[in-house]
């Protein structure tokens, strides 16, 4: 049984612009579709029991191209998303997530992780219309 999965997209775009552009927590909300909002260290999420107040700490490095997120949400249960924009020729960029499998018992597991990909695949083609399009302008 899987317990993550891994996407990625190319964006034509520069580098600063995507990685500046993903790294801001408040942007969230633009393309990660259970990201209602976000203010400071604190964003309200959207997830199959309603919506959660949670905890969220952003560690980025413009350096290695590394952007992850760790979420603590109500009880103190915590999770890391983690992810990677790597440069490549012509302008453009591949972004990688990580997807790994919510903290649920073992016989829901893959139905969540098989539902979170289909998500996380339409919120990277939204990533990437976002910031082809602000490439463009």
């Amino acid at each position: 049984m899987r317990i993550h999965e891994v996407r990625s997209i190319e964006i034509e775009a520069p580098y600063e612009r995507v990685f500046r552009f993903i790294a801001e927590p408040a942007n969230l909300p633009r393309w990660a579709h259970a990201f209602e909002s976000v203010e400071g260290t604190r964003a309200r999420l959207q997830t199959p029991n309603g919506a959660a107040e949670i905890g969220l700490r952003v560690r980025a490095s413009i350096e290695h191209g590394t952007i992850d997120w760790e979420m603590t949400f109500p009880g103190g249960a915590a999770a890391t998303a983690m992810s990677r924009v790597t440069r490549a020729p012509h302008q453009r960029v591949v972004y990688t997530f990580v997807l790994n499998a919510p903290p649920l018992p073992l016989e829901q597991l893959e139905g969540a992780l098989t539902a979170q990909v289909r998500t996380l695949e339409v919120e990277l083609e939204r990533l990437r219309e976002l910031l082809t399009d602000d490439a463009r302008s």
